[in-house]
């Protein structure tokens, strides 16, 4: 093959192998503690935590000597594995588990061969996977809370600050009516006050699975009761502890040593936990998406009425010196598009056949990483985002004012109602508004001079002060200040001072 036709060497910096995944096409999470919290190296300690409860919980209802347990425990928190070489020889078992637990039962038989013998007992693949992956999704999830509250409490401050700071609403991207800057905080606030909400509902509901091969815990109590048999001499079922009932009590045992939450039955093909899951990360995003998407638009060159918080490098162009482009904003947007399409694979998931599944349970485990992932970044960035945000009021006022007081036309309409009648006053008032953009005078201008108008508009005074836009805020204080009742509110039960679901909300 000549020189010309040749494939190039790789760059030197790029090494045949497993490689790394640390965020590189996912800055949002690039740096957080989604990246150790969620790595492969993280699965397979959160899969060896289950083994090691498992473990115990046989020893404490006396399934196992304590000696077992200890040594499975032992071994669990100290073999080493290569989690490229375990992942390329798990694909012999379509899961991770099957060569696990084989891995980890020659670390305990090096010092406690008896021991070795209790390793994974009764157990399936699935139960330690599922209950692994809540482990995962819980911790992720209390970090995430914690970050929606950091973006609550920045955000409770913007709303307080500029309760009172007229703007222009937009709708169908037009001027609508005036509003102010404060209502349009209280929106972010309540809905990401609404997702935090959600992720501590939750958080609080993640069960652990444990149901052994196809969910009847059979198993489980068969083990029990050869171990009592071989313990006392009785015969089998008549051992103390190990009769009728066993494996909902290691069940729920197993469930406590994890602190996760006992299911009434197993759910190998049951999987609204998942669901759940996928809508509470898509909710979150999404409530966050909602701000960031307003940010970009606010921070328009030709709006520029907020700015993201300044740092070094942050915004810069490869191209363009003078950018200093909405980057956080930009990645809790890429986030939350990316969400929803991780969730729904999750949703489609619970179209599991028979007690087991053959790939839909496998296709949940990469999207639940990734949305997880993607969830935690974007509430760490919406938090830095919220709290550094820059407000310019003057900004807003004079983007106010562009249409000459054709904002709040709604509020003439109404006022012009009862003597000219609704739709010939709407017409009138299009009328002017459309002049105005033509050029012809202000709005204010050409309402004085309309013919039809004489006589039926009260005096320049007055006429000045109807078109004063923050004369038609409606109840936009009132509607911050139930929002930020609210914010207080659950940051009291946060702290323990009030009881009663975080996701309450106030009436006043």
């Amino acid at each position: 093959m000549s020189d010309a036709h040749s494939v190039p060497a790789p760059h030197a910096a790029v090494r045949r192998g497993a490689g790394t995944d640390s965020g590189l096409l996912a800055p949002v999470w690039a740096g957080s503690e989604a990246v150790p919290g969620l790595s492969d190296e993280a699965w397979v300690r959160a899969m060896l935590e289950a083994e090691e409860a498992l473990a115990r919980a046989q020893a404490a209802l006396g399934v196992i000597p304590a000696r077992s347990a200890e040594a499975v425990a032992k071994a669990a928190r100290s073999v080493r594995l290569d989690t490229a070489v375990l992942a390329e020889e798990s694909r012999g078992a379509a899961n991770p588990v099957v060569v696990l637990v084989r891995r980890l039962t020659a670390a305990v038989a090096e010092t406690d061969p008896e021991a070795a013998d209790h390793v994974h007992l009764g157990c399936t693949s699935q139960d330690v996977l599922d209950s692994a992956a809540m482990l995962l999704a819980a911790r992720t999830l209390e970090g995430a809370e914690r970050d929606l509250f950091r973006t609550a409490d920045a955000l409770a401050l913007l709303a307080r600050e500029h309760r009172t700071t007229p703007m222009a609403a937009r709708t169908l991207a037009q001027h609508a009516v005036p509003t102010t800057f404060g209502l349009k905080a209280a929106g972010w606030l309540d809905s990401v006050l609404d997702a935090a909400a959600r992720v501590r509902d939750t958080a609080a509901g993640l069960p652990a699975q444990l149901g052994g091969a196809a969910g009847t815990l059979a198993a489980y109590e068969e083990y029990a009761r050869g171990t009592a048999a071989g313990r006392t001499g009785h015969g089998p079922g008549h051992g103390p502890g190990h009769g009728p009932g066993h494996g909902p009590a290691l069940a729920a045992r197993f469930a406590a040593e994890l602190g996760l939450r006992a299911p009434s039955v197993p759910w190998h093909s049951l999987r609204m936990p998942l669901c759940d899951l996928g809508g509470t990360l898509s909710a979150v995003t999404g409530a966050l998406g909602k701000f960031a998407l307003d940010v970009q638009v606010l921070s328009r060159t030709e709006i520029a009425e907020v700015a993201e918080p300044a740092a070094e490098g942050r915004g810069a162009s490869s191209a363009m010196p003078q950018k200093r482009n909405p980057v956080l904003a930009t990645l809790i947007v890429a986030a939350a598009r990316q969400v929803p399409a991780y969730a729904s694979v999750l949703a489609q998931s619970m179209l599991a056949e028979d007690e087991r599944a053959p790939g839909a349970w496998h296709a949940e485990w990469q999207p639940l990483r990734e949305a997880l992932r993607l969830a935690a970044g974007a509430a760490r960035t919406a938090a830095e985002l919220a709290e550094g945000l820059e407000v310019f009021p003057d900004t807003l006022r004079r983007n106010l004012d562009l249409t000459g007081g054709a904002v709040v036309s709604e509020r003439l309409n109404a006022a012009l109602a009862a003597p000219l009648g609704k739709a010939r006053a709407k017409r009138l008032l299009g009328e002017c508004a459309r002049r105005a953009a033509a050029g012809e005078g202000t709005f204010g201008e050409l309402l004085e001079r309309h013919e039809e108008l004489a006589g039926v508009l009260p005096g320049g005074t007055e006429v000045r002060a109807l078109l004063d836009p923050e004369g038609y805020l409606g109840a936009a204080d009132e509607l911050v200040g139930r929002v930020l009742a609210r914010h207080a509110e659950c940051r009291e039960r946060m702290s323990g001072r009030v009881s009663g679901p975080v996701s309450g909300r106030v009436s006043g």
